[in-house]
């Protein structure tokens, strides 16, 4: 076949890192292609059929704060909701919602089908077409070439994929789904390096075999919370989770299979992930332990089938089963697939700039598990940048790039890019310096500005953000005006208990204490009441938004001003300034890490693992000459 189209921007892999590439390309007017091998399994949720959780969920908000997709597309068809870590302060809220695994698809594809500049072509990537040291095209298997400014490569666990149950070993990037042999051989042989990394999912279990009534019902929220700062607020019914836990006898037969484990067994020697590992591998780091907790999650409103988290397994599947059986609610259980792992390459991420561009072959991006990551979440935030950079490098623009105290997209893609991976990468909120300002609830103020201003948050997003600044100023303003008189609350906080009042005092200062909340005294205060109910729309939102604020103010204001003094440091350029190894006022590893990586700025020169303060501070004399 000579087939031949032609693109700004191409994007390769239909999974959440590439969709979310491709509909942010199109919508910066780049003409862009999304090839993808099933356009029905578009956004496919490989394994857990849920968006959000610790730090994931402040990324989701913040791709839609950025006018991304993954939000919306989560409320559309969440089957139940919560907000993790309420018994915590805000700056570690994190919303997580599960979702209808086919719906989700499907309203992906709706999305996509309906975003301008956008075309679908259903294929295989095969060979990454280079020239002069930069990409302008792929190949496919069926022979066709499709040629772009920009190419973007999301291929999920797809590349060498290769899935293992017990000792059977079968090639593929999914369950019943092909591999992409060639592509990874055609990228590294301009000097991209690759490596290899592993992943599982659990079982899936047929609700019709399960003893409910031996488990423990898990509730979601119904309250006004939702992922997107502008859609729909959860349409679908709402479903319950169960809890139930293993026992000593299924660790009695989880053990009998070890020998015949792939992780154990010499068949996989690549690195999985710490934070989500599989059953056998708890019971080997944690011998002592009895039980460990399991999560049964629905799929769906119209399946049985339901997602066992927390048992993640690549055992023989008579082991996997009879284990199954040892728990009593899982007695008579009958499942759709046993759990399986599968090994796939990896690119560097070290060899891309900030922009998620490779350092080796222009025009070149990546982005989701290609670059050592895990979830759909850091996926898709991945994606969204690269999206952004890929249409920015083809129509020209100033490159864009999220700071660390900006978003949790930007601490994900600092780390990956600085320090590389030796595990699949995990966000949590622990690996953000300035959690206190990358709050689930502000990300719109942090981002949807900065989204307009480059052309993808579209005018009605912004106006909406600007809608509720404004209210939030209002209310902001109102409470640090009005002044509070003792005899009109002492009695109510007394039986608070809180210390009454000596003396008039702002509404705002009142709102400091730990007792109280703006709920609490809107229904002491009737000013402070009406002032609330005059909000048009969002009333929950813009109050709890504001609260915030205000009782945090002194915490905020003073991770700004440490933010700040960081910036100096970023504003300082280094690129190419160093031949780093003549420099032997440095350490050994630090010549050799900063002229692996040549960082843009001495900040990220610093968030070098190897790099030490001493390093910066002979870098700075050096500056200073």
């Amino acid at each position: 076949m000579n087939y031949q189209l032609t693109y700004d921007v191409l994007v390769i892999g239909g999974g959440h890192a590439g969709c979310e590439a491709a509909v942010a390309a199109a919508n910066m007017g780049a003409h862009t292609c999304l090839v993808t091998m099933d356009m029905n399994k578009i956004a496919q949720m490989s394994c857990n059929p849920a968006v959000g959780g610790i730090a994931k969920g402040q990324i989701v908000r913040e791709i839609d704060a950025l006018g991304g997709e993954m939000g919306r597309v989560t409320d559309a068809t969440a089957i139940q909701f919560r907000m993790l870590n309420r018994s915590k302060g805000p700056a570690v809220w994190s919303p997580r919602a599960h979702c209808d695994r086919e719906k989700f698809i499907w309203q992906w594809r709706h999305t996509i089908d309906n975003t301008p500049h956008l075309d679908v072509w259903q294929d295989q990537a095969e060979e990454l077409i280079v020239e002069q040291g930069t990409a302008v095209g792929i190949k496919t298997i069926w022979g066709v070439t499709l040629r772009a400014k920009a190419i973007v490569i999301t291929a999920g666990t797809f590349l060498n994929g290769l899935m293992h149950i017990g000792r059977k070993k079968v090639r593929g990037g999914r369950i019943a789904e092909p591999a992409v042999d060639h592509l990874t051989e055609s990228i590294t042989r301009h000097g991209i390096r690759s490596y290899r990394m592993k992943t599982g999912t659990p079982v899936r279990i047929d609700k019709r075999s399960v003893h409910f009534e031996d488990m423990e019902i898990q509730d979601g929220e119904n309250d006004f919370h939702k992922f997107s700062f502008m859609g729909e607020h959860r349409p679908l019914p709402q479903l319950p989770c169960w809890t139930v836990s293993t026992n000593r006898e299924v660790h009695e037969v989880l053990r009998s299979g070890l020998p015949d484990s792939p992780l154990y067994n010499g068949q996989i020697s690549s690195i999985g992930p710490r934070y989500c590992p599989s059953i056998e591998t708890k019971l080997v780091t944690f011998p002592d332990k009895e039980q460990h907790p399991l999560f049964l999650e629905p799929e769906g409103v119209d399946t049985n089938e339901m997602y066992l988290n927390g048992f993640s397994s690549s055992l023989p599947i008579d082991i996997q089963l009879e284990a199954l059986k040892k728990i009593p609610a899982l007695r008579d259980v009958r499942v759709y697939r046993p759990g399986y792992a599968i090994e796939y390459d990896f690119f560097d991420p070290t060899q891309l700039y900030h922009t998620l561009e490779s350092k080796v072959v222009k025009g070149l991006f990546f982005a989701g598990q290609v670059n050592g990551t895990t979830g759909y979440e850091e996926a898709g935030g991945q994606g969204l940048i690269a999206g952004i950079n890929a249409a920015i490098h083809c129509g020209g623009g100033a490159p864009f790039v999220l700071g660390r105290d900006e978003a949790y997209i930007g601490v994900l893609i600092d780390d990956l890019v600085t320090k590389g991976v030796d595990e699949p990468y995990r966000m949590f909120t622990s690996r953000a310096e300035y959690r206190i300002l990358l709050r689930q609830d502000d990300a719109d103020a942090r981002l949807t500005e900065r989204s307009y201003q480059i052309g993808l948050a579209k005018r009605d997003r912004y106006d909406y953000w600007l809608q509720k600044k404004q209210q939030m100023e209002e209310i902001m303003d109102f409470c640090h005006s009005t002044t509070i008189k003792p005899s009109v609350i002492n009695s109510a906080l007394e039986k608070l208990g809180t210390t009454p009042l000596r003396e008039g005092t702002k509404i705002d200062e009142l709102l400091s204490r730990p007792q109280l909340n703006m709920d609490t005294l809107a229904s002491l205060l009737p000013q402070l009441n009406e002032k609330l109910n005059g909000l048009t729309e969002r009333k929950e939102e813009i109050t709890e938004a504001t609260e915030i604020k205000i009782k945090y103010k002194g915490y905020i204001e003073r991770e700004r001003v440490i933010a700040e003094k960081m910036h100096r440091l970023e504003n300082i350029k280094i690129r190419d300034r160093f031949d780093y190894e003549s420099l032997q006022q440095l350490s050994t590893e630090a010549r050799q890490k900063l002229k692996a990586i040549n960082p843009d700025t001495l900040a990220q020169a610093s968030r070098i693992p190897g790099v030490s303060p001493s390093d910066i501070n002979v870098l700075l004399v050096l500056l200073g000459r």
